[in-house]
């Protein structure tokens, strides 16, 4: 069954996702979406000491028992903010559950950074690889205050208000999927009336940066004014497609990672592209998004290469 207009979320029963569930429903709230809230679990087995040498599985019953717990929480929270909202419980590994239900979902929220909870689950590991596998946008929503200090210990009654989207950030690189994140990134902005920036970062500093060792005869200058004439380029673009639509253009000196991560202090969404990886490597995201989703101060969508072509997928089967 596909669920165009449901978010799905991860959850665990941590401060961290709980958090997230939190900024999914003021999302879903706001643009008359849907909850579909997930927690998996695995079942440790162990090697019994038996003559024949087999393996026993432990009694699930009290996990089961956790999870379903965990469930019937994040539910209740959901439905007291006027969200409607469905569940499932299953086993196996969070991610790889979460990666195959974001074929038939329009958006998938998890938090970072996570610990505690049911079974002492850490969504360190969904929030990296989630992201990177997932066949729709994921936003992974970090538990940390302005000066980006972790917050994941904190009680669930003291976890701090989900903020409204006043300043999206795209990084604009003028690859496929980073155009896609852009167009993304306009939708949401025009769902939430937020300034939208689009920011193009390239090191062409004495430093360390990638191209410090371009020649010094290179006009650095010029190399950055034709940065900013690309992105006007795709900028104009969604401007026309979208009349009355404003956005701002910041072009830097600098590493990707490095300005939206800065930018992610004043903004409330970051939003990316990352061509990612194919098989066991996929695991790990592009060394820009990687660095963006360990260090933002607030949430960050990212949009892969496999998301993209699943949107496209999607939109030529309509």
């Amino acid at each position: 069954m596909t669920r165009s207009t449901t978010i799905l979320v991860g959850v665990d029963g941590s401060a961290s996702s709980l958090h997230a569930l939190d900024w999914a429903t003021a999302h879903a709230k706001h643009i008359g979406w849907t909850l579909h809230l997930v927690c998996a679990y695995s079942l440790p087995s162990f090697t019994a000491a038996s003559l024949d040498g087999g393996y026993a599985a432990l009694d699930d019953s009290v996990i089961q028992d956790g999870a379903r717990a965990v469930l019937e929480e994040a539910l209740a929270r959901a439905e007291a903010r006027g969200v409607h909202a469905e569940s499932t419980l299953t086993t196996g590994d969070a991610a790889g559950v979460l990666v195959e239900m974001s074929r038939e979902h329009g958006l998938a929220v998890v938090g970072t950074r996570g610990g505690g909870g049911f079974a002492e689950r850490l969504l360190g590991t969904t929030s990296s690889a989630l992201p990177a596998h997932a066949y729709c946008p994921t936003i992974v929503v970090p538990l940390r205050d302005g000066a980006g200090k972790s917050l994941a210990g904190t009680e669930p009654a003291d976890l701090p208000d989900v903020e409204p989207l006043r300043r999206i950030v795209v990084g604009v690189d003028g690859s496929p999927w980073a155009e896609r994140a852009l167009e993304l990134a306009v939708k949401v902005g025009l769902e939430w009336q937020a300034e939208i920036v689009a920011v193009a970062g390239v090191p062409v500093g004495t430093g360390a940066g990638l191209l410090a060792w371009l020649p010094a005869a290179v006009d650095h200058e010029q190399v950055l004014a034709d940065m900013a004439a690309g992105l006007d380029v795709i900028v104009d673009r969604h401007e026309a497609a979208n009349p009355g639509l404003s956005i701002r253009r910041i072009v830097l000196d600098g590493s990707g990672a490095e300005l939206l991560t800065e930018f992610s202090e004043a903004s409330d969404l970051i939003v990316l592209g990352s061509r990612g990886r194919g098989g066991f490597a996929g695991l790990l995201l592009g060394s820009t998004s990687q660095a963006v989703l360990q260090h933002a101060v607030c949430p960050v969508m990212v949009v892969t290469k496999r998301c993209v072509e699943a949107l496209d997928e999607k939109a030529a089967q309509r």
